[in-house]
């Protein structure tokens, strides 16, 4: 697209992309900078407890504190834990939407660590790490996702807890991890199948900024986005039995009205689809929520990530 777009929680919702892009922000409302300001004081706060108490090794998987850069595959990637737990019980690993840093997942991570071991990274194209080398598709997003597990977790499992892009890159990571992934937490995870989705709940003849988002998000899924990461629509997979919380906002879409009824029955569905995940998933609305729960609700997504910890742990 040759112009930017407006700023709307749509768009974060369709492809969370923030500043400029395709799906971009071209404006930065106050709220949003004030919420920046926070996030880079606690992203600090946990880079000099990093310069205090970092320390080497990652066999157990509670080996430093802060952020610092590890290599994955040839890149540089920017991780970051705090946090300390009982040995057998799952390292949270934090996954931000598209366009979102780990920093902006600084918040949660600090209130979960003071109960659990957390760890967060910036993907590929994203935040402090390297830029990817052309498209990635989920095997590519994947293999770095282990290799970074392998070293900020060592042999201890994981409850992944991703919001939107991460949220769907979660999903589609733990079926093929089972040895690994004992539990999920979907925060608004983008939904299996949203080129369709997009495509059928506006069509081809919106105008305005109803086609914008169309447009914006279809080319979004196809890889231009940061991580030139390709957004499949895909059946979803059983991860076996683990437990599996998937939470959605309850309100969206007020910039595009006429539109707001197919999307949000579009969001809703696809929602009930991360169903399958598990025989032990469930799905609630986060009340008062925007499709930033974490920021809206950060007492919901605190909860529910508490709780599969504790299942998880439980089971394992």
């Amino acid at each position: 697209m040759n112009r930017t777009l407006k700023t709307t929680a749509v768009a974060a919702t369709f492809c969370a992309v923030a500043g400029a892009g395709i799906v971009g922000y071209g404006e930065v409302t106050a709220e949003a900078q004030t919420r920046t300001q926070e996030q880079t004081q606690t992203q600090e706060q946990m880079q000099t407890t990093s310069a205090t108490t970092a320390r080497h090794g990652h066999g157990h998987g509670d080996s430093f504190s802060g952020t610092k850069k590890i290599r994955v595959d040839g890149y540089s990637v920017n991780v970051s834990c705090s946090g300390h737990s009982a040995a057998r019980k799952p390292v949270v690993v934090l996954m931000a939407g598209a366009g979102d840093g780990l920093d902006s997942v600084a918040g949660l991570q600090k209130t979960l660590s003071k109960k659990n071991r957390v760890c967060s990274y910036d993907r590929l194209g994203e935040g402090e790490s390297d830029q990817p080398n052309g498209i990635q598709t989920i095997n590519d997003s994947s293999k770095i996702l282990t290799g970074v597990l392998n070293q900020i977790t060592g042999d201890r499992p994981v409850v992944l807890a991703g919001h939107s892009m991460g949220g769907y890159i979660a999903a589609r990571y733990a079926p093929d991890h089972r040895d690994k992934v004992k539990g999920l937490v979907l925060m608004d995870a983008t939904i299996p199948a949203l080129t369709a989705g997009i495509s059928k709940a506006i069509p081809e003849s919106a105008t305005g900024l109803a086609a914008e988002m169309r447009a914006g998000a279809i080319a979004g899924n196809e890889g231009q986005n940061p991580e030139q990461f390709v957004i499949d629509d895909v059946k979803v997979r059983s991860a076996g039995r683990i437990p599996v919380q998937i939470i959605k906002h309850e309100s969206e879409y007020s910039q595009v009205p006429d539109y707001r009824p197919a999307l949000e029955q579009m969001w809703s569905e696809g929602q009930h689809e991360w169903l399958g995940l598990s025989r032990h998933s469930s799905l609630s609305t986060a009340a008062g929520s925007g499709h930033y729960i974490y920021r809206d609700r950060p007492d919901i997504a605190v909860k529910a990530i508490q709780r599969v910890t504790a299942q998880a742990t439980a089971r394992w």
